[in-house]
């Protein structure tokens, strides 16, 4: 890891013979494999002198989930729902969401004490997007964060409006950089180093699920890769100091093209907590678990699917949300950052061997 920029992404789960649940991928194993849903980060990485010179250092950024794109969702807000497992952060808009059941912004997530500029500079993109918004009409953007602290001087102004712009201006499909990346860059997942996560699954009916995460929750011992608690035998990863172990959160991002109404998405939303909970999470007092889901098809077009349908869009939620947390961990690698911190990179050697020794390595 160079301390001039942000380590190279490593490995995915599945390029390491990690195979999660029964149900077949997309083509990219992303959330962009839900059509039209476009993915991009700005990280903030950098080593300055302490004010009043400098800006410290910087381990974090910005992710962006775009539906479409900013000015269609604003024109033709999508279905939504929120859950909450454990309400240790914040999500901005998730009462609208909850009351109206509608998306009508990019989903956007940084750090914890970063919330507010995202929110600034979301809504200049978006009124520069249409003139005649804050006119005809407001948005309340969706904003979600997790705590970047131990590794990004939080105290110091890291992200600009300029940061919220790259991200959203420059979501693409594919590929979906994961791990220490954007708002991923300063995040620790079971006391490795964790980030940015995604996965897709395909179920019956020729529906896409995908979900991305931003990671930085759980304690060493709780890891558990493909059903084995690798964490209790794993060695424990080097730590300049103890960091706490309750401090955290997770936000997940569900996106289908499944025609689904808002109570319906609150559901697939709340199958988020499952998938982290078989990697391990417990949802600590300190960790906020905040999750939304959108159906990329506008409420009110095409009727929307049964009750009974949905059982394959649960199961799509939670074997996604528990490949994307591996995929956070599996792609990001070491990095040393703010107050002289350094957290390493799951060691991938040591835990192929642990899953080979219990059988749940693929030979791919």
């Amino acid at each position: 890891m160079s301390p001039s920029g942000p380590p190279a992404p490593r490995a995915r789960a599945r390029d390491l013979g990690i195979t999660i649940g029964v149900l077949p991928t997309g083509p990219a194993n992303a959330i962009t494999d839900v059509p039209g849903i476009l993915v991009g980060h700005s990280t903030v990485w950098r080593d300055e002198p302490d004010p009043p010179t400098g800006r410290g250092v910087a381990r974090t950024g910005v992710t962006a989930i775009v539906p479409g794109s900013a000015a269609g969702v604003m024109a033709e807000p999508l279905g939504a729902g929120v859950a909450v497992l454990n309400g240790a952060g914040e999500l901005t808009s998730a009462i609208q969401v909850r009351e109206l059941g509608w998306l009508e912004t990019p989903i956007v997530l940084t750090s914890t004490m970063q919330v507010g500029r995202a929110w600034d500079g979301l809504v200049e993109l978006l009124c520069e997007v249409d003139p005649r918004l804050g006119v005809d009409n407001v948005i309340i953007p969706m904003v979600g964060e997790c705590d970047d602290s131990w590794l990004n001087d939080a105290r110091r102004t890291q992200i600009s409006a300029d940061d919220v712009r790259t991200a959203v201006l420059g979501a693409g499909s594919v590929p979906v950089a994961e791990g220490a990346v954007g708002a991923g860059a300063g995040m620790i997942c079971f006391g490795w180093k964790g980030g940015v996560g995604t996965a897709s699954r395909q179920v019956e009916g020729g529906y896409t699920v995908g979900v991305l995460l931003l990671t930085n929750f759980g304690t060493p011992p709780h890891l558990t890769v493909s059903g084995v608690p690798v964490g209790q035998t794993l060695r424990p990863p080097p730590r300049t100091e103890e960091a706490p172990e309750d401090a955290g959160s997770c936000i997940g991002v569900v996106a289908t093209d499944a025609p689904c109404v808002p109570q319906d998405l609150e559901r697939l939303a709340r199958r988020v907590g499952l998938g982290l909970a078989r990697a391990g999470s417990v949802a600590y007092n300190g960790s906020g678990e905040i999750f939304a889901a959108f159906s990329t098809v506008p409420p009110g077009r095409t009727p929307p699917i049964n009750d009974r349908a949905l059982d394959p869009l649960f199961a799509a939620v939670v074997e996604s949300a528990e490949e994307a947390v591996l995929n956070s961990l599996t792609a990001a690698d070491t990095v040393t950052g703010a107050h002289g911190h350094t957290v390493a990179g799951l060691p991938l050697e040591e835990v192929q061997a642990l899953l080979r020794a219990a059988g749940r390595l693929s030979s791919s």
